[in-house]
């Protein structure tokens, strides 16, 4: 959807959706208080809106935990694609262990593998075709026509959707972990034991992290922007904050596209609230 403007605010990690980026006195980045906490709108790029959230990947999930002098042997991706290969998505490039039978656990901790030497020999696979693959920007094409941005706008919606419900759906059975402390995610039964928190007090803990269950905004982070009742419109004003609402920027890039707004969303979108003309209007709100 490059035909929208995406914003990035150069001091802090505020992003907006808009020609013109919101008034708003919420940086709280260097400098802040020389800008009275304005922002400086810069152009934004596509990992601003979709936070890049890696894990490390295992080649065998139910293995000794990865160790702290083994942070660079093993290798780092996407932490939604990594919970996609444990679940059996097979990826030429990230090989991983697959056990036609079930493991034998002999303490909560301890397993041993099931014999699988009756087993036929398994059936050699066909050369699998690359899943990920990433369009250069030289071969990006915008969209020629409002009804394409808004079919452009209604597909990435549908694919944001489905993204998010499937990985909801897969952290129900394949377990995901995130620290209490910081954003570090690990896909897998039990957290890595990496020293690279550096959270508050991390020294206190040696930079071990401190793993809990994980839910799916920890997974895949929705940024929150300001909706724009009207994009082409009038810019947000300062004194009518209030009545604004937010949603996630693909969300909101897509609504501007000319998708329609999904109906969980219309809620923190505030859709069912007038929005004043001026701030007179604004008092004279009960």
């Amino acid at each position: 959807l490059e035909t929208l403007t995406l914003l990035f605010s150069r001091w802090c990690d505020e992003i907006h959706v808009g020609p013109e980026g919101h008034p708003f006195s919420s940086c709280r980045g260097k400098y802040t208080s020389v800008r009275k906490g304005h922002h400086e709108w810069t152009n934004a790029v596509v990992e601003d809106i979709l936070v890049p959230v890696e894990a490390y990947h295992l080649y065998d999930r139910l293995g000794n935990r990865i160790r702290h002098d083994e942070r660079f042997t093993v290798p780092r991706i996407p932490a939604v694609v990594e919970l996609c290969i444990q679940a059996g998505v097979n990826i030429p490039d990230l090989p991983t262990k697959r056990r036609r039978k079930p493991v034998v656990w002999i303490g909560r901790k301890e397993f041993v593998d099931a014999d699988e030497s009756e087993l036929p020999d398994p059936v050699p696979e066909p050369p699998l075709k690359p899943l990920l693959s990433e369009i250069p920007n030289s071969e990006i094409v915008p969209p020629s026509s409002q009804e394409e941005t808004t079919l452009l706008a209604e597909e990435t919606l549908a694919a944001w959707d489905k993204m998010r419900k499937g990985s909801n759906r897969l952290m129900k059975m394949y377990p995901v972990r995130v620290c209490g402390y910081c954003p570090e995610i690990h896909v897998g039964p039990s957290g890595h034991k990496v020293q690279i928190c550096g959270a508050h007090k991390h020294q206190q803990r040696n930079g071990q992290h401190g793993w809990q269950a994980a839910v799916l905004d920890d997974l895949i982070p929705p940024r929150f922007v300001w909706h724009l009742p009207e994009p082409i419109g009038e810019p947000l004003k300062r004194e009518l904050r209030s009545f604004y609402g937010q949603a996630p920027a693909v969300v909101e890039m897509c609504v501007q596209g000319g998708a329609a707004v999904p109906e969980e969303y219309k809620t923190t979108m505030r859709l069912d609230i007038g929005i004043p003309s001026s701030s007179k209007e604004a008092e004279m709100v009960v």
